[in-house]
């Protein structure tokens, strides 16, 4: 008998050895391991593992995992600060067990709030007055003291959504407040419903919490170097190739599902049926989807569904209910439209004055992965150029502003279209060694004055263009300081076999012909306009764990053009601006914007009047800061070109679609004094 025990206890501990050892040999421990030896090998600056970047993992993790401080308490946070500056010894020895924690303990607050919040289906709330509501900024967010700040906490917000939802169903206040209790009841119902299945459907995503906190882990480990960095699943992997593809059969709409559980539209792909459609903006959410038979109410699905109902084969026409910023509701009708590689994503116009200018807005620098010539920006706005030369334009403007890049490649052949042979980037390996990028083609495509527009959000791809045309004294540049992005991507798998996913990786960064960078500084323009954004956080500079600025060798001298004489042009620009009342009131929106988004809100009570009051209250600035009035004066004739005229003809929709972006172009004010700007170039030229 003693003997079959001691054999029972061996067998017993050789398994529990084996299980160890099993559960330590995962798909995860294989991901972290092959993302170690990925980004050690190919990042341009990977982060030695050590205390300190153990320690911004760790506050990475964190954020991937509850970024709003919903789920974890303060005594869930000291419990993990064991972990601070252990990440990088577990990633060195290939200890992955301690991640169950987190998968564990995140499992259990989600499925705590979903108990809480069923329990308060059955107690009536607070709307005395006696609480009090108050809106912040995120940097202010903290993680709940205990259990009792989280029930103090889901009162407060389940209150404020049911009083939200009470008016956002009926206006009249009068009415609510006679059928309150009724009303209340019904709607605090709903609510909750979708709270708790918001909640559920975090639970029972793909792979599930499990998948969500391992992918948190691996993003942060990424991160970690630089933030442009990123894991991505396969899933995650298409999606971004397809941002930059072109070559696609469907309405033009990626969405997301954002913090309140709307879904909404998180991009609109250019040249694609909503980007040419013009009404659909990004963060527009979606209300209903209607094909014509059925109407598909948007409520409490994931995002996935939504995607599966946009890509059916016989949805080729819909009709979209969408909640604009203002709180306001439109329907819009779409059709699909396939967008091959010879048709144009972007078209060009003209600015008809004394004489014509040429005027063209570059969304993205797209590309084509799946066509084998590669066509993509460069050859599209080639077409264009060549048709607005035909015109007779004496100067261009072309419109930057909220390009966030895109394909490097691109740039560069950008780029050779405007200048004479000669060197357009510096890019620099991981081991230091510099590669002069040039444009060997002889001449260049167009000669004449251009102005380019950009603003606080061109990145990247853009400002490699832009900075191209800035030192060989090409164009003028006129707007905003732009993102600060000088580092170049790729998408490298972590294995042969695909399985373990892939990351974006930080491989070179580039240089301009000067061997300056503009890495989080940003290209600042020749003139400076005001901007809604000026003074917003949102620069590469303000991203954790940005690359520095930097400088290189240059080998070969670039030969710019004459200087442009700007001080007379820019003086001329500065008058302009300060005599326009439109300009004016972008630096009355940029502080109204400003205190919105970065200030705490005043405090007021959770009660049906003063909610109400509030609303109104911020609906009334979002309307003045995103005010799209028709009634906007046109400051610039603008027409299309003949050969765009002609292909009207026999499009409908699309000439319908084209008045409105005629409109939308002729009133711009940013367009109007970058046509000025031109003028006076060329005038002085």
């Amino acid at each position: 008998m003693y003997l079959m025990i001691r054999l029972l206890l061996v067998a017993l501990i050789f398994c529990v050895s084996c299980f160890g050892y099993s559960q330590q040999d995962t798909l995860f421990c294989k991901q972290v391991s092959a993302l170690n030896s990925t980004i050690e090998t190919n990042h341009f600056a990977p982060k030695p593992l050590n205390d300190s970047t153990s320690i911004s993992i760790y506050k990475l993790f964190l954020k991937e995992m509850d970024a709003e401080k919903d789920y974890f308490l303060k005594s869930d946070i000291t419990s993990f600060n064991r972990d601070e500056f252990k990440f990088d010894d577990y990633i060195k020895k290939k200890q992955c067990l301690f991640i169950d924690k987190y998968i564990s303990v995140l499992e259990q607050k989600i499925k705590l709030n979903i108990s809480k919040l069923e329990a308060l289906k059955q107690k009536p709330l607070n709307y005395s007055g006696t609480i009090t509501l108050q809106r912040t900024p995120k940097k202010f967010y903290s993680y709940f003291e205990n259990e009792t700040a989280l029930d103090k906490g889901l009162r407060k917000r389940i209150g404020y959504l049911t009083i939200v939802k009470l008016i956002d169903d009926n206006a009249d206040i009068t009415s609510i407040k006679k059928n309150f209790k009724t009303l209340e009841k019904e709607a605090k119902q709903l609510v909750i419903e979708n709270e708790i299945c918001l909640l559920n459907e975090f639970l029972n995503k793909d792979g599930g919490i499990d998948r969500f906190v391992k992918e948190s882990f691996l993003n942060a480990y990424v991160k970690v170097n630089d933030p442009n960095s990123t894991f991505f699943n396969s899933t995650e992997k298409l999606t971004y190739q397809n941002r930059l593809s072109k070559n696609q059969m469907s309405f033009g709409i990626i969405t997301t599902k954002n913090n309140n559980g709307e879904i909404a539209i998180s991009h609109i792909v250019p040249g694609s049926a909503a980007f040419e459609n013009g009404k659909f903006e990004e963060d527009d959410v979606l209300q209903s989807i209607s094909n014509g038979k059925s109407v598909f109410t948007i409520h409490c699905i994931s995002n996935a569904d939504i995607q599966l109902y946009l890509n059916k084969e016989e949805h080729k026409t819909l009709s979209f209910s969408i909640k604009k910023k203002n709180g306001t509701l439109q329907d819009i009708k779409l059709t699909k439209s396939n967008i091959k590689v010879e048709n144009n994503a972007i078209r060009g116009y003209l600015i008809r004055d004394a004489s014509n200018y040429g005027y063209i807005k570059i969304p993205s620098f797209y590309t084509n992965y799946e066509s084998p010539n590669g066509r993509g920006l460069t050859a599209d706005l080639a077409k264009e150029l060549y048709k607005l030369q035909k015109q007779n334009i004496e100067g261009l403007i072309l419109d930057l502003r909220f390009n966030g890049g895109g394909s490097m490649q691109e740039a560069i052949e950008l780029s050779g279209m405007f200048i004479d042979r000669g060197p357009v980037a510096i890019i620099k390996s991981k081991a230091g060694e510099n590669f002069t990028v040039k444009d060997r083609k002889r001449g260049s495509f167009y000669s004449k004055p251009i102005v380019i527009l950009l603003n606080d959000y061109s990145a990247s791809a853009s400002e490699f263009f832009a900075a191209a045309m800035q030192d060989y004294n090409r164009a003028l540049i006129v707007g905003s300081t732009t993102y600060g992005k000088s580092s170049a991507q790729t998408i490298l798998p972590l294995d042969e076999d695909k399985t373990l996913g892939f990351t974006k990786l930080t491989i070179e960064a580039f240089y301009r012909v000067t061997g300056k960078s503009h890495q989080a500084i940003g290209i600042i323009p020749d003139i400076k306009l005001p901007s809604m954004y000026d003074n917003f956080k949102t620069a590469e500079s303000d991203k954790a764990h940005a690359l520095q600025n930097d400088s290189t060798q240059v080998t070969l001298k670039h030969l710019s053009l004459k200087k442009l004489g700007i001080a007379n042009i820019n003086a001329k620009s500065v008058a302009r601006v300060l005599k326009d009342e439109n300009f004016k009131r972008v630096l009355d929106i940029n502080t109204a914007f400003y205190a919105l988004v970065y200030k705490k809100g005043t405090k007021y009570k959770l009660t049906l009047e003063s909610i109400s009051a509030e609303q109104k209250r911020r609906q009334e600035t979002l309307g003045f800061i995103f005010d799209t009035d028709d009634n906007f004066p046109l400051l610039l004739k603008m027409t299309n070109t003949k050969s765009t005229n002609e292909i009207l003809e026999y499009n409908t929709e699309d000439k319908e679609q084209n008045t409105a972006v005629l409109k939308s172009l002729a009133q711009d004010i940013y367009i109007n004094e970058a046509q000025h700007i031109l003028k006076d170039l060329i005038t002085q030229n």
